[in-house]
């Protein structure tokens, strides 16, 4: 197809009213509706490629991520000058953390829309996953210089100086998107995220304000939900604090899906099924290597801590959360089953495509390097089956106090269980279900930091993990907060100070309010003890 062709075809679905029909349906999100209009015009016509950048779309929205990427990749076989396509499938190679290959398409569309600010936005945001922020900073001042009211790209500056430890820069970016963008809740809630930001009266009155209007998004809504309730807890006034993040909670609830009996079924199959002689079968499976050091556990437990802590050894790098294990395991309906069906061939081909996938994020030469996933305690006996050697840290936290931290905290994604008091309680109790039988199953195989034990004794805490790494003890390891390198968590601010003890202290004025997590946890509460004296 030449490329007036492909131009004509373009131009033909802007006058086409079944078109015109699917992409307000797409608008609307009836994918339903949009989805049988573009096949049936596809089916006609077979190099419509509006119709394929449609359907693509609908392809990645429920995640069917391979068939987005076929369809718009024809589309742009056909119509290489098709710049809806070609930014549609940056976003959606960005979207699966393929920042180098987004980066690709992202230099062939700049150059043809040079203005475009969600280009220059998207770019930024893939050189950073890349760990180049210097360069996505600079990159966003060059838009803003151009295009000064523009606060999302204020707020993305903000969030890009946040993470590599700008604060006063990153808090003034922040305040520039508010001067043009009042009600925007998720400044708000980024300003609160810093942890060490205050809010003032007007900074109150404004949020009260913009939670006021009636024009306003439910996403803006729970933003500045979770906002007020950190301003009110700052404030000393638990009462209102908490009827902030309660209704911050269930409006955020309201868009997500979370089967809580899904997760506890697969931790029952996990159970089952990774007994001692299901690893004791399966010895010298895997790749061999050492290099990864994986941290574990609940958000909000000390992970980031643990990380920044590790990361300040001369021997070992900080990456970031990095999604490759989950990615790897494929978890379905059958997980874990599908892991006990892997050959050793296949264990060492997992273990070796991990490694590689990872590669791209590690930028300095050093012997080991931090992969912290919170979540991927589900993945333990996986990880230990395709990298039998890596170290498993798993941060462990008081039930109420972490549980708690998570109801208080949006999440840019994922996590969609933080929205519950029960469905934290349950979760809570899945991961140390699973947790305790495979410390049963076997012993000391994974190391455990109790976050408690570290604030009232860091130096011994810190000897007792070093070691559990393989790592001979430095000093840096004590000072972890005067180490500079980029922490994109909500505890970014937190571990560039010394360990204080507000994070085990602070949820003890809320306890009134959490009878609902309470009994969701049930009788680990009276273990919790116990649990923890076996770390």
């Amino acid at each position: 197809m030449s490329a007036g062709a492909a131009a004509r075809s373009i131009d033909r679905a802007l006058d086409d009213p079944a078109m015109l029909d699917a992409a307000l349906a797409l608008h609307d999100n009836r994918l339903a509706d949009a989805e049988p209009v573009l096949r049936a015009r596809l089916k006609a016509d077979p190099w419509d490629v509006a119709a394929m950048r449609m359907l693509a779309e609908i392809a990645g929205r429920i995640g069917r991520f391979r068939d987005a990427e076929a369809l718009l990749r024809r589309a742009l076989e056909l119509a290489p000058e098709f710049g809806a396509a070609r930014a549609n499938l940056a976003t959606l190679l960005y979207k699966q953390n393929r920042a180098t290959e987004a980066l690709a398409e992202l230099d062939v569309l700049i150059p043809d829309d040079p203005t475009n600010v969600g280009h220059a936005n998207l770019k930024a945001a893939s050189l950073a996953k890349l760990g180049g922020f210097t360069e996505a900073i600079a990159l966003y001042r060059e838009v803003l210089t151009r295009v000064p009211d523009q606060p999302k790209v204020w707020m993305s500056l903000g969030h890009m100086l946040k993470t590599v430890g700008q604060l006063d820069d990153g808090v003034a970016a922040y305040r520039s998107a508010l001067a043009i963008a009042p009600a925007l809740g998720e400044v708000w809630w980024s300003l609160a995220n810093l942890k060490t930001v205050r809010f003032g009266a007007d900074d109150v009155a404004a949020m009260t304000t913009a939670l006021g209007r009636d024009d306003l998004s439910d996403e803006d809504r729970f933003h500045l939900d979770f906002a007020l309730g950190k301003a009110f807890e700052d404030a000393k006034d638990a009462a209102r604090a908490f009827a902030h993040y309660r209704a911050g909670n269930a409006l955020r609830r309201k868009h997500l899906a979370w089967d809580a009996d899904a997760l506890t079924a697969m931790v029952d199959r996990s159970i089952a099924l990774c007994d001692a002689d299901f690893f004791a079968s399966r010895e010298g499976y895997g790749d061999p290597a050492t290099d990864p050091i994986f941290v574990v556990g609940m958000p909000r437990s000390g992970s980031t801590l643990v990380e920044q802590i590790l990361a300040s050894h001369s021997a070992v790098e900080g990456t970031s959360e990095l999604p490759d294990i989950p990615a790897l395991a494929r978890v379905g309906d059958r997980y874990p089953m599908t892991i006990a069906e892997l050959s050793a061939e296949a264990c060492a081909e997992a273990g070796a495509a991990y490694l590689e996938r990872t590669r791209v994020q590690r930028r300095a030469d050093r012997a080991r390097f931090i992969d912290k996933l919170p979540n991927n305690w589900l993945h333990v006996p996986f990880i230990q089956l395709i990298l039998p050697n890596a170290t498993i840290i798993d941060t462990r936290r008081h039930p109420i106090g972490c549980c708690f931290s998570n109801f208080k905290q949006h999440f840019a994604r994922g996590q969609a269980f933080s929205y519950s008091l029960t469905d934290m309680g349950r979760y809570y109790r899945d991961y140390v279900r699973l947790m305790t039988h495979l410390d049963t199953v076997q012993p000391s195989r994974v190391h455990r930091v109790d976050y408690e034990s570290m604030v009232d004794d860091p130096e011994t805490e810190i000897r007792a993990l070093l070691a559990a790494c393989g790592l001979p003890f430095e000093t840096a390891c004590l000072t972890f907060h005067t180490n500079d390198r980029a922490v994109r968590t909500p505890s970014s601010e937190q571990v560039r100070q010394p360990i204080f003890r507000g994070g085990v202290e602070g949820w003890q004025d809320f306890v009134p309010y959490l009878g609902e997590l309470q009994a969701a946890l049930g009788p680990l509460l009276d273990e919790y003890t116990t649990i923890a004296a076996k770390a």
